[in-house]
């Protein structure tokens, strides 16, 4: 194995070159690393050319993921706004108070923020926006314990660790080694087969840990119209933020 890299908007990401007893080359985009694998007994020149092109690719789908994943700009808030996600509508009631943190409770279909006069305005927006998403999340957690226990069940049957909402604007899901789930709150506001989609995505890296064409089937294999939810996003992930 040889060690290479590429950067993608400031971001250096390792590349492993693997040279193999196989007939064909192959490239996939891992966790940790970009990895690249081709025939040994590929001509020098063919060898190059074939590295670079599936580089080329990587980055450009680095490039695609990260423009996918692009937040909105942060929503601004009032006292007295109505906040819909989901078919769960709440009502804001938000106070601003000389002290140092901000905080918020939910109680049915009110939800009470106290956010720090301490702080800037743009500070106090992110503030409300992470507070809003940690109390729907908490209410909803049980409900995404559920259904990713059933999905699990019927297609993967692999064990399962934690289970977390995260207020997280880089990607719309995770996985890590240790088998833990973490789903972002941005798709509180998708329609529950768009969230079925990304809670099969994350089960099957449980399996694959890399986005490789094995991975892709067993995705296919438990959502057959997988496609169809990719286009959701590209149509409608923008939207979707607290």
């Amino acid at each position: 194995m040889r060690q290479e890299a590429i950067e993608v908007n400031g971001i250096t990401y390792p590349v492993n070159i693997y040279i193999e007893n196989r007939n064909n080359s192959a490239v996939s985009i891992g966790k940790r690393s970009i990895n690249i694998r081709v025939p040994l007994s590929m001509q020098r020149e063919e060898l190059f050319r074939q590295i670079l092109k599936m580089k080329s690719w990587a980055r450009q789908k680095l490039i695609d993921n990260a423009n996918r994943f692009k937040p909105a700009v942060i929503k601004t808030y009032k006292d007295g706004d109505e906040l819909a996600v989901g078919k769960d509508k709440y009502i804001l009631k938000i106070c601003f108070k000389d002290k140092e943190s901000s905080s918020a409770r939910i109680s049915g279909s009110i939800i009470s923020l106290v956010i720090s006069s301490k702080i800037p305005k743009e500070e106090q927006k992110k503030h409300i926006s992470t507070l809003l998403s940690r109390c729907v999340a908490k209410k909803r957690l049980p409900d995404l314990y559920t259904r990713i226990s059933n999905l699990n069940n019927s297609h993967f049957n692999q064990r399962l660790n934690k289970i977390f909402f995260k207020h997280n604007k880089s990607n719309w899901g995770s996985c890590s080694e240790a088998g833990n789930i973490n789903i972002s709150t941005r798709l509180l506001f998708a329609p529950d087969d768009v969230l079925d989609y990304i809670c099969v995505h994350e089960l099957a890296h449980l399996i694959e840990h890399n986005h490789s064409d094995r991975f892709w089937s067993l995705v296919e294999r438990a959502m057959p119209d997988y496609k169809e939810k990719e286009k959701w996003f590209k149509e409608n992930g923008d939207k979707c933020v607290f």
